[in-house]
């Protein structure tokens, strides 16, 4: 097997797009722990769709794209595929409600960590049986479970950020920590997988079923990535979390002065 058919092309490009969503994740949670009601839902829906769906999903398949195994073909079910991807958003969506709705809780933080994290490792095993191949492939157990580990831990730290990380400078340094989590723990279960010996004959890939990584992943990646760039338009011309502060605190001496001028 080899994870990096293209060279450094697709662990660079998964490692960029996670950085993408984590960095759009952390705006958009910002802006949804400063607003409440229906307001914060859509944000939240925003951060779960940046960093489930850009951060991990789209990371993930990008990697999957460098992934060959030689005198083979690769491909992928569709409805599975799909799948993961409601999954990623899902669980990360999750996470954050819990994370923010609980305000800076320990137990929440943790819950919500050990949720997104269990939950972004069946997206990637729900993802990997998605693929199909003439080739068995099992996979090490013990691998399994670190990369379990690897993905609770990594979760636990982007609600973490989520919760805390604010200014510039910040989510520049954060951004960087929490892209290379995610994509140390896709490689992580990667390693585990395992490629068995064919069976006779087994090299035609008439009885397989499924989409091309061309055909299918291509595509949706792109689309995802459209979804990218319209929340990333939303944040850039929505106010930040300051300029909303500075908001209510104007609101807050116009009532007053309104309210002095009527006692008047």
């Amino acid at each position: 097997m080899d994870h990096f058919t293209y060279g450094p092309l697709t662990p660079g490009l998964a490692f960029l797009m996670s950085c993408t969503g984590a960095c759009l994740g952390l705006l958009c949670s910002a802006r949804a722990q400063a607003t409440a009601g229906a307001v914060r839902a859509r944000w939240l829906a925003l951060a779960a769709l940046s960093l489930g769906g850009t951060g991990i999903w789209v990371m993930h398949f990008i990697a999957m794209l460098g992934f060959s195994i030689p005198g083979r073909e690769v491909r992928y079910d569709i409805p599975l595929t799909l799948a993961s991807m409601l999954l990623s958003v899902l669980v990360v969506g999750i996470g954050l409600a819990l994370a923010i709705g609980g305000g800076s809780r320990r137990s929440t933080l943790l819950a919500g960590g050990a949720i997104t994290g269990t939950g972004v490792g069946g997206m990637h095993y729900l993802g990997m049986a998605a693929m199909k191949t003439s080739q068995p492939i099992t996979y090490d157990a013990r691998i399994v479970v670190l990369s379990l580990v690897v993905a609770i831990i990594a979760a636990t730290a982007a609600l973490w950020a989520a919760l805390h990380v604010r200014g510039i400078k910040a989510t520049v340094a954060a951004v960087p920590v929490m892209g290379l989590a995610v994509t140390g723990m896709h490689y992580t279960g990667m390693y585990a997988m395992r490629a068995g010996e064919s069976a006779p004959g087994s090299r035609t890939l008439d009885h397989l079923h499924g989409a091309e990584p061309t055909q299918f992943l291509a595509p949706m990646i792109t689309g995802i990535s459209l979804v990218t760039l319209i929340i990333l338009v939303i944040v850039a011309i929505w106010p930040d979390v300051e300029q909303m502060a500075d908001d209510r605190d104007f609101d807050i001496r116009v009532n007053r002065l309104t309210g002095s001028h009527h006692g008047v």
